[in-house]
């Protein structure tokens, strides 16, 4: 008798807990944006403004962040607040913020899991979804 046990690992995406007020920030301050997955089984992280959805502000797989695939405005000023994303934090911070960078970011996160019925789909709808105002010191 031959017993074969087959593994299988499927991706989903988690609806994670984001933060439903926007975060008000002045030109030069560096601001989280946070977002929570409910464990830390995560494959990729994707961070993205809402209006620039081709490129990414920040692209995290596999363990490694990938800088040669975000935009340029975003070179050298993100990282994830944990890159280890214990306990599912995959909330990003970004500094020096500009008045450029006023705008929605979303998050979408693949995480491991046994859920046969969901394949893993970034095009779906984010995980977090951050409103990010930048007002201008002198009231301008």
């Amino acid at each position: 008798v031959t017993v074969t046990v087959v593994y299988t690992l499927n991706l989903f995406i988690h609806s994670a807990l984001s933060d439903p007020n926007p975060i008000t920030a002045k030109p030069g301050e560096n601001v989280t944006l946070k977002c929570q997955a409910p464990n830390n089984n995560i494959l990729v992280v994707e961070w993205m403004k809402a209006d620039l959805k081709e490129e990414y502000v920040l692209l995290y797989r596999d363990g490694h962040l990938y800088p040669d695939d975000q935009l340029l405005s975003f070179k050298n000023r993100v990282d994830l607040q944990d890159r280890q994303m214990k306990d599912g934090d995959v909330s990003l911070i970004l500094k020096n913020v500009t008045i450029n960078d006023a705008g929605t970011y979303e998050c979408r996160v693949v995480m491991k899991g046994a859920n046969r019925r969901t394949r893993a789909n970034l095009d779906g709808d984010p995980s977090c979804s951050i409103s990010l105002s930048v007002v201008d010191p002198s009231g301008e």
